[in-house]
């Protein structure tokens, strides 16, 4: 891997817009990787926490039971949930789609 795909993370992440999320936010897993005081501050509906540092095997299988699930994560900007996707998708998640940053989030938020 070159040094501009480790810096930052090449590989390709499929990305859904916020009008299709916002679609699936009742069917999908929707996965808020940001600090718990960042969520705290308001969280997109149905969201579940799981910090991008804490993602591995035991804790994404507590939260995403189903690898096959669909799940769309997001972040403040999106680089953490780009992460977060490679990460999953490592682990086997087969179904995993970058919903980017609550930044750009043009619907409600919940606290």
């Amino acid at each position: 891997m070159g040094f501009f795909s480790q810096l930052f993370g090449g590989g390709a992440v499929r990305t859904i817009a916020p009008a299709e999320a916002k679609t699936r936010l009742d069917t999908a897993i929707v996965l808020d990787v940001r600090e718990p005081d960042e969520y705290a501050g308001g969280h997109l509906p149905h969201a579940v926490l799981l910090p991008l540092g804490s993602i591995d095997e035991h804790s994404a299988a507590r939260v995403i039971p189903d690898t096959d699930s669909e799940v769309l994560v997001y972040c403040r900007s999106g680089a953490r949930s780009r992460r977060a996707v490679r990460r999953l998708t490592e682990l086997g998640y087969t179904d995993v789609a970058n919903l980017g940053g609550i930044i750009d989030w043009p619907y409600e938020t919940e606290r």
